[in-house]
């Protein structure tokens, strides 16, 4: 019987969000017992009416929903209008495909995947006609009314059995849409199935495609219907195809199904319309990071339970057999099928070439001087949220390997928080899982590319897992995802050569590739030898060559002076690498360890943190940013080391050592770290609103680290530093932590960290003046925003404020947004002040995402009115100062200061 709403949802579509901040910087909702909400509109239309059906069989010109700009934007639905002319004698006579797409297993069931190039050329997002497809049977066919009444039933181990229309669960439940990367387990089975005929067809590399998928979280409807603890271990999901030996069904370990971090769906729509019948309409189950079986269509069963799924396929697919196991002996013995050791859940990591397409040419001049190149594209993606960490290029069969530039479009997902009546909230600004692939690229130089035989790639993912070279050949052919190989063919014809692309096979039926051709010559497909070797053994006095990669760009002959580039302005960075000088300003914004860290060296030589801490990427990437190169003058005069009589410790252009001294614990992930300076005396030399360089070598990985920190020492300390730094390490759900703060907290007693500085745009000067991009201005009114740990520079300029005695007029407004009461650093100190100078001279308001029973605060996030009600209202000498994550600052308090009517690019001042 199906239940009343256990909550009411409400929308805000203003502006953008991060979930991270969700619960700090705007209202909540709290969940109640309601009437159920309006029914979400498809256009002007009842979201679950007659436009919920298929547009290939509704409205063929419909395309979702538009995207912001900023986000990948979803290609032309090009919705087929007919059914295809193999589909005509079929059950599926009534299902409308694209006819270009590759069938796999002839007419039916359809099985089929896109081309590899049409696939790629689509961008980040799948159109529906061009997604793969995976069907065991006939596509059961339901009509405009059988949507409407399509039912779950969820039953089982549970305290409330519920049975459930699509429309009922939109409204019990928060809509959500995730972008979702679905592989085939088979994905690229061709090439196994010609070393040995493997039990399966023969998928090429274009079984993956991603989507946007929207429904709502099945850790939502299991937190409902309260699986029963301690007997519970399993959720079973059933379709409602009609096969042979039953419905096709599959299970998931109830520990997984209910983590709302593993992003598993019930879902309804895909890229903003309904799903297509063969992707699972009216409804299907979406399993983000494992192999494309586990993603139930046609979802009609849920069952809690004590054991997996009894169902025939669960068995009798997706394995990863032993490698002696063949398939006559597969068949045979039962037991195989049986072994939960065998089963196959989370996809692994893999990579495919695209671009150079099968059988393209490239034709290129012998005598060519210039650089002209070919970009070398392609996908790779990993499984379980794992991110792909790099793909690697090799134009030497492997011998050495160069890093491909990986460009990851799920990111932009991250930045900001879309809310939609259609796709309700998209939203991964809290999600550091991976569910998506990746798209890579790599330049290669036409001469290079004419001394090649093949290119190679392969990927690893941020669980150290790499593409094996070899190939795990198995009775069921899943999972390969050996070195990608593209064969290069020359034909020398007078000045010009020809060469020609070879990928390893074609999907399907369809003959071609290198793999077929080297086998019939009698050449070991499993070890590939390409050009004009013969045998399987490579020259014994081939040896890795050592890439020199150049720093600098052609054509470039400008002559810089030292006066010229000690008199460049710092806002726009020149700094110095190896005697050339380079354009730091338009990579401030992009630079990984913040602009601060290109400022600090700007005007001086930064060859020693340069290479200290670059990868070849990061020294390939500096090339675009040369300007010139360094040269002397008359004028010039030899540089003299930087003044230390004052005895002040900090140096902006020389690291120093400090030692570790002592760690006190904070809180639950927050610890203070304090650092001996050389002399017990000796002042730190820490301007009131400025900050500090760290560096630190990672004792797991050797990795040097650095990042800009503010100290929460006292106004004039000396003999120490001290450090408040909150600790994100790794986790379960978050395997690879935060690169520095887990290198702090790897540090022990005596251990030592290196410093530089001091840097910043901004001084509290004292006396109620503020030092801001080099201009003094008088302040009178100082209104504070700090999320989380960006405490430090706030309560820094706070004391150098309340511990003036000249200053007795300036007042301060503080905004501290937390997500829990026991996430608010420094309170007793903020209290403290706020006991002495407030109400006269401060203002302090606290905002928690999830408040304790008598909180008096605010609860929820930051919003418009609260900036309005909370900080001073606009002035000429007034400032605001803000320091937190930069989706707050992005999507709360820059619009919530505007609407207050100041002026963010004169009055705001960012940490």
């Amino acid at each position: 019987m199906f239940e009343s709403p256990i909550s009411e949802l409400s929308f805000s579509t203003e502006g953008s969000c991060s979930p991270y901040e969700a619960s700090l910087f705007s209202p909540l909702t709290t969940p109640s017992i309601s009437p159920p909400p309006e029914p979400f509109t498809w256009g002007s239309k009842d979201l679950f009416s007659s436009p919920f059906f298929p547009a290939s069989l509704d409205d063929p010109t419909r395309d979702g929903p538009a995207l912001p700009k900023a986000l990948p934007q979803l290609a032309p639905n090009v919705t087929p209008l007919e059914v295809a002319e193999a589909d005509r004698e079929t059950p599926d006579n009534w299902v409308k495909r694209n006819p270009q797409l590759v069938r796999l297993t002839g007419k039916h069931p359809f099985n089929s995947e896109a081309r590899l190039a049409t696939l790629f050329e689509a961008g980040f997002l799948t159109p529906s006609h061009l997604h793969f497809v995976r069907n065991h049977g006939a596509v059961p066919r339901v009509t405009e009314d059988t949507a409407r009444k399509w039912t779950i039933r969820i039953h089982g181990l549970v305290q409330r059995e519920i049975t459930v229309t699509v429309h009922q669960l939109s409204q019990l439940f928060p809509i959500v849409t995730l972008p979702v990367t679905f592989a085939c387990a088979g994905n690229r089975r061709k090439e196994q199935n010609v070393v040995r005929k493997t039990l399966g067809f023969s998928w090429g590399a274009a079984g993956v495609s991603t989507a946007l998928w929207t429904g709502v979280y099945l850790a939502d409807i299991l937190n409902y219907v309260r699986p029963k603890r301690g007997a519970a271990k399993h959720v079973i999901f059933e379709g409602g195809d009609n096969l042979p030996n039953g419905p096709y069904g599959t299970s998931q370990r109830l520990s997984w199904a209910a983590n709302k971090d593993r992003g598993m769906l019930i879902a309804w729509a895909m890229n903003g319309l309904p799903l297509e019948p063969d992707h699972g309409f009216p409804v299907r189950l979406v399993v983000p990071g494992q192999i494309g079986g586990r993603s139930v269509k046609w979802l009609k069963r849920i069952e809690i339970s004590d054991r997996e799924s009894q169902h025939h396929l669960h068995f009798w697919d997706n394995k990863l057999l032993p490698t002696q196991v063949m398939p006559d002996q597969a068949r045979a013995e039962r037991h195989w099928w049986y072994d939960p050791r065998y089963i196959i859940t989370e996809l692994n990591v893999n990579s495919a070439i695209a671009k150079p397409d099968h059988d393209e040419t490239l034709i290129i001049s012998k005598h060519s001087q210039s650089d002209d190149s070919y970009t070398v594209r392609g996908y790779a993606y990993g499984g379980g949220g794992r991110r792909v960490t790099r793909v690697e290029v090799s134009l030497d069969e492997g011998a050495t390997w160069t890093l491909a530039e990986v460009e990851y479009l799920e990111d932009r997902f991250r930045d900001i928080c879309h809310i939609d009546p259609v796709y309700g909230t998209l939203d991964l600004t809290e999600r550091d899982t991976s569910f998506c692939w990746c798209f890579w690229s790599f330049d290669v130089k036409h001469s290079a590319m004419a001394q090649c035989n093949a290119l190679m790639v392969k990927a690893s993912d941020e669980g150290s897992a790499l593409q094996p070279r070899d190939m795990y050949w198995h009775a069921l052919g899943m999972m390969n995802n050996w070195w990608f190989r593209v064969a290069v063919h020359k034909t020398e014809d007078n000045d010009k050569v020809t060469l020609r692309f070879e990928h390893p096979t074609l999907a399907g039926t369809a003959s071609g590739g290198w793999m077929e051709r080297m086998k019939a010559t009698g050449q070991d497909i499993t070890k590939p030898v390409f050009g004009e070797h013969t045998s399987g053994e490579k020259p014994a006095d081939t040896k890795p060559k050592v890439e020199e990669i150049p720093l600098t760009k052609p054509g470039v002959t400008r002559k810089i002076t030292m006066e010229e580039l000690k008199n460049q302005d710092r806002e726009h960075p020149w700094f110095v690498v190896n005697g050339e000088v380079y354009d730091g300003t338009p990579f401030l914004n992009e630079h990984p360890g913040g602009g601060d860290s290109i400022i600090l060296v700007a005007g001086e030589d930064a060859s020693e943190d340069f290479f200290a801490i670059h990868s070849a990427e990061g020294k390939r990437k500096l090339a675009q940013f040369h300007i010139g190169t360094l040269v002397k003058s008359g004028t010039d005069t030899p540089e003299t080391s930087e003044k230390e009589t004052d005895g002040i410790f900090l140096n902006k252009t020389k690291w120093k050592d400090v030692k570790l001294n002592t760690i006190e614990q904070v809180n639950h992930d927050t610890y203070l770290y304090r650092f001996e300076l050389p002399r017990e005396e000796q002042p730190l030399g820490l301007p009131v609103g400025q900050h500090v360089f760290v560096r630190l070598k990672r004792k797991d990985t050797g990795e040097m680290v650095q990042r800009a920190y503010t100290p929460v020492s006292q106004p004039g300390a000396v003999g120490s530093i001290q450090l408040l730094i909150k600790l994100y390490l790794a986790s379960k759900d978050f395997p690879i932590g935060g690169k520095m703060t887990t290198g702090f907290h790897q540090l022990v007693l005596g251990d030592t960290v290196q410093l530089k500085g001091p840097l910043g745009s901004f001084v509290w000067a004292g006396q109620g003046v503020a030092n801001w991009r080099g201009i003094d201005r008088k302040i009178k009114e100082v209104g504070m925003i700090c999320g989380g740990s960006g405490i430090t520079p706030i309560l820094q300029v706070l004391r150098g404020i309340f511990l003036d005695a000249l200053d007795t007029e300036t007042k301060v407004w503080v905004i501290s947004a937390n997500r829990t009461e026991t996430d608010i650093l420094c309170r007793d100190e903020l209290d403290a002040l706020y006991a002495k100078h407030g109400p006269h001279r401060m203002k302090l308001h606290y905002v928690l995402g999830t408040a304790p029973p008598g909180w008096t605060g605010s609860v929820g996030r930051i919003d418009n009115e609260m900036i309005k009600t909370e900080l001073p209202s606009p002035s000429e000498q007034g400032i605001i100062l803000v320091c937190g994550p930069e989706p707050m600052i992005n999507y709360a308090v820059k619009p919530g200061l505007q609407a207050a009517g100041w002026d963010p690019e004169k009055y705001l001042v960012v940490f």
